[in-house]
């Protein structure tokens, strides 16, 4: 069993007040932590992994899909987005965002922020 605790990873600031950390991993699936400033963008992307994830903190909109459809996720909310699926997000409000993704098969970091 891996035990990873947030803390004792490093946040990776992919872009501008966009923090990732990599946490606990397996051989199909692994979490991530992710923070967002108030004001800061995740650029539109697709990524074959499959994802799931859910808001701890504040409230986020995530710009989905060719028509840029707009679904607005908040503090206990999960989610979901097909492997291809392209998607952004924002932060809107005034608050800190922070949750957790869950991406299978394993995803190491944003490629967007120069990873795999």
């Amino acid at each position: 069993m891996e035990r990873v605790p947030t803390e004792s990873v490093e946040a990776v600031e992919a872009v501008p007040d966009v923090h990732l950390s990599v946490l606990a991993g397996a051989e199909r699936m692994n979490v991530q932590h992710f923070r967002i400033e108030p004001g800061a963008t995740v650029p539109a992307h697709s990524h074959e992994q499959e994802q799931v994830g859910y808001i701890t903190r504040g409230e986020l909109v995530f710009v989905v899909g060719d028509e840029e459809e707009e679904v607005v996720v908040r503090e206990g909310d999960s989610y979901a987005l097909a492997a291809d699926e392209v998607h952004g997000a924002e932060n809107r409000g005034e608050e800190t965002v922070e949750g957790v993704d869950i991406f299978s098969p394993p995803r190491t970091m944003a490629d967007w922020a120069g990873g795999e």
